[in-house]
């Protein structure tokens, strides 16, 4: 078969039962792979109420039909499961190498149900899945465990594993391969450690076939023409990285900074890519199968690592008042090692930074101090004091503390590093993630802010609803190749349908490929229904509907939230209380 392996691997770790199945022409051209076939299983095999922590949640591992082709940034896998964070459906994907030893295993999914009685490790190799003794990495870190398991498998194997935060069920724990990549958000890494996983091993060797080979590369060749002649993924990327943004969000006011309390500040400028470019850097890097090359191989002192990236000098640098960008990279290292969400943990703690300014913590946690933000990050891993409250995100915090106001989360998801007093349909994006907040379901701040294809208005709420479903259509077919986000600043559903064709033999015309988003997203709203996510989740922090910023470019501004959102259900085929009508799934071949 083409593209796909046309295999699904199930593993019941209560009772070491592998066994290995076909999904079917019809369910897998309706759903593709990746985040698709991952959405389809979840709501199939899942009961509404279930405890993301429990026996009965599940934990899928999926690639998509292009992963380990010539394809651009082909070398990404998805991670899907209820999230513990959030209780929604869930998923996070990553970039590196992993994925295509994965994929070259035979598989195109691997379904994880139950627990383990104790640690244990899944090795695979073409067509075979071994459940062995993990004992002797638990309590490890993940350069440890992957240094180990490197060494035991051999050097062309790849490994994804938890860290402390994962072993702990720490709800923002995320699972890491390659060292450094990670999927990251929403706890994913916790239902790993909750099955008593603590890594699995690719050293899969099977060749990926595409159906039309000519065509396929033809498109490939005309996508990486693309890259080289785009600035942002010609130039801006490959020298500075996503830290890039950091002097542009900034000097818009769209940059967080004190739990989003203010958006604008001078230093903002000493963690930006430019710093990092100039202190810390070594070299490029890139992911499989990726001619951007955004990744960044830092040094500091003695220690290799890689980043930090936006999302993390945001989180636990300007989100805390932090300006040190040493401290900041020594922060994204040891979470990398902990295998800790790098946005969720410093939104955590400046959360717990304003409430312990308003008196309501009882440990003291200032704003700035660089060397409590780095204490707290391993007793957080270790649930260990104040850490243990900060291993439950945000949310949860803020509502021991009775102070709900205090956590930047939607749906208990912490926000990412662009303030939506100053992009409106980012606002809008947030709020009707069916992950939560989330930049990377519809990344409006590209038109809003970066101005690809074409810049609007920040700061209207006009027709924005419109933009923000066609992006999460449009991403969550994406999610399905497993493509990079990146290669959206220059591709369209034109590029990702031809490639998709070409890949598997199926005709896929750009509509088509757009409506498998769309089908997707629908899917994951009926989920979250069920668990009881209807329209009045569909919002955002207080603070962003009701307090203007005081200062800077974003000065006098607040998201009209409720005009945007009657006019995306609308667009969506939903009703008044964001449910999808039944033309709608019946158009879909939901019903």
């Amino acid at each position: 078969m083409a593209g796909w392996m046309d295999n699904i691997a199930e593993v019941d770790l209560s009772s070491d039962e592998v066994r290995f199945w076909n999904l079917g022409a019809e369910e897998r051209e309706k759903f593709i792979g990746g985040r698709g076939i991952g959405a389809k299983l979840l709501y199939q095999n899942l009961e509404p109420g279930i405890d993301a922590l429990g026996q009965d949640n599940i934990l899928i591992i999926s690639v998509g039909p292009l992963t380990g082709t010539p394809a651009p940034t082909s070398g990404r896998y998805v991670v899907s499961t209820k999230s513990p964070l959030t209780g929604t459906i869930f998923d996070a994907n990553s970039g590196g190498f992993f994925a295509t030893k994965f994929k070259a295993c035979g598989v195109d999914a691997l379904i994880l149900k139950r627990a383990a009685r104790s640690p244990v490790i899944i090795y695979m190799t073409e067509k075979d899945i071994q459940i062995l003794d993990g004992s002797e990495y638990w309590t490890r870190s993940t350069s440890e465990t992957t240094d180990l398991l490197t060494q035991r498998f051999g050097k062309d194997s790849k490994v994804a594993c938890i860290g402390q935060a994962g072993e702990n069920l720490v709800r923002i724990a995320g699972i890491v391969n390659d060292y450094h990549r990670i999927a990251a958000r929403g706890g994913v890494g916790a239902v790993m450690g909750a099955k008593k996983i603590k890594a699995i091993v690719a050293k899969g060797t099977a060749k990926i076939e595409v159906a039309d080979r000519d065509n396929f590369l033809f498109v490939v060749r005309e996508c990486n023409r693309i890259f080289d002649q785009h600035p942002i993924t010609s130039k801006a990327l490959p020298r500075f990285g996503t830290t890039v943004l950091v002097n542009l969000m900034n000097e818009l006011g769209v940059l967080p900074a004190k739990n989003f309390r203010s958006t604008f500040h001078q230093e903002a400028e000493l963690l930006s890519g430019e710093e990092i470019t100039k202190r810390l850097l070594l070299r490029q890097k890139a992911c499989f199968g990726c001619k951007i090359a955004c990744g960044r191989v830092t040094k500091l002192g003695q220690t290799e690592g890689e980043g930090p990236e936006y999302e993390t000098v945001f989180a636990l640098g300007s989100c805390c008042l932090i300006w040190d960008l040493e401290k900041v990279t020594k922060a994204n290292y040891l979470c990398d090692d902990l295998g800790l969400d790098t946005i969720s943990m410093g939104v955590t703690i400046g959360c717990a930074m304003e409430l312990s300014e308003r008196r309501l913590l009882p440990e003291g946690i200032e704003w700035g101090n660089a060397d409590k933000m780095i204490g707290l990050l391993t007793k957080t891993a270790h649930r260990e004091g104040i850490g243990n409250d900060l291993a439950e995100g945000s949310k949860r915090l803020a509502q021991k503390y009775g102070a709900e106001d205090a956590a930047m989360q939607v749906k208990g998801l912490e926000l990412p590093g662009y303030d939506p007093r100053g992009a409106k349909g980012q606002g809008l994006a947030y709020a009707t993630s069916n992950r939560g907040a989330c930049h990377l379901r519809s990344y409006m701040v590209g038109l809003e802010i970066l101005g690809v294809p074409k810049r609007i208005d920040r700061f209207s709420e006009v027709n924005k609803a419109g933009l923000v479903v066609f992006q999460q259509n449009l991403n969550s077919a994406m999610d399905t190749l497993v493509a990079c986000r990146f290669t959206g600043y220059g591709l369209d559903e034109e590029h990702y349908s031809r490639m998709l064709s070409a890949a598997t033999g199926v005709k896929y015309s750009a509509e088509d490929f757009m409506f498998v988003g769309e089908r997707i997203w629908n899917l994951e709203k009926l989920f979250n229904l069920r668990e009881g996510f209807d329209g009045q989740t569909d919002t955002l922090p207080s603070r962003f509907l009701s307090e203007p910023l005081q200062e800077g470019p974003t000065k006098g501004q607040t998201v009209e939230l409720e005009s945007m959102l009657e006019e995306y259900y609308r667009f969506r085929g939903w009703d008044e209380k964001g449910r999808p009508v039944r033309r709608t799934l019946e158009r879909l071949g939901l019903s």
